[in-house]
């Protein structure tokens, strides 16, 4: 099983450490979305972690499994009103299987980027597609890399400065490999913290889905549907299994 990063201590402040997730105007439109895809079908969220997303969808009706690579995330989820309702097994979202098909499966906040090679990402989707009836649908939340805020010969960009947390993303071009290191303030001292991802580009993951067994059906740069541009800093994307 890879490395886990969301240990106890992370996993205990994961949702205050972005509380703007949970905003109604954020949260509202993803889990309308996802009900909307999910019909009368089973929904699947690979890296469920605290259950932001699952537990509301459960909420709505929707039958929602979920797959998490950290115990300390599921003991968040489950500590929450409602949290019996998904059913999670420990796993690695690369390979772990859950019985039966889903017509959704989905990962969201830039989840995908926590595994560290491009052929993990493949190993994403191929597992995805494993769970989806045919004509079932993948959704990814995640961001646009930022690569064109870098000046030449520099490998930082800075995404958050407030007084009370500094956000700093670290790029290595040549892998496709970053870190998000996060700077929060405790009383009159900052505690560091850093997370590696991979970032990926919307044609990368299209090939992806490809090879998956799967199509892109549509791709917006917001839950609620507004047109992703060249503009956009992130992309809700959205691929069909195809049959047979």
């Amino acid at each position: 099983m890879r490395e886990n990063h969301f240990d106890t201590e992370v996993a205990e402040r994961y949702d205050a450490g972005s509380p703007e997730m949970f905003a109604p105007e954020v949260l509202g439109p993803t889990v309308d979305l996802l009900a909307e895809l999910a019909g009368d079908g089973r929904a699947l969220e690979l890296a469920v972690g605290t259950g932001r997303v699952a537990l509301p969808l459960a909420e709505r009706g929707v039958e929602v499994h979920g797959i998490e690579l950290s115990q300390a995330m599921v003991d968040q989820l489950r500590a929450k009103p409602g949290g019996d309702r998904v059913q999670v097994t420990v796993g690695d979202m690369t390979e772990t299987r859950v019985e039966g098909d889903f017509s959704l499966a989905f990962l969201v906040f830039n989840t995908i980027g926590n595994v560290p090679s491009q052929d993990d990402h493949v190993a994403v989707f191929e597992n995805a597609a494993a769970h989806l009836a045919p004509g079932g649908r993948f959704v990814v939340e995640v961001g646009v890399p930022k690569l064109r805020q870098l000046p030449e010969g520099n490998r930082f960009v800075v995404f958050d400065h407030g007084d009370d947390h500094v956000g700093v993303d670290e790029y290595d071009v040549t892998t496709q490999l970053a870190w998000s290191h996060h700077y929060t303030r405790e009383g009159s001292t900052y505690r560091k913290g850093t997370l590696p991802y991979r970032y990926v580009w919307p044609s990368e993951l299209d090939l992806m889905a490809r090879i998956a067994g799967m199509r892109l059906r549509d791709r917006w740069a917001d839950w609620d549907r507004s047109p992703f541009t060249d503009a956009s800093t992130k992309h809700v994307s959205v691929w069909e299994k195809i049959d047979g």
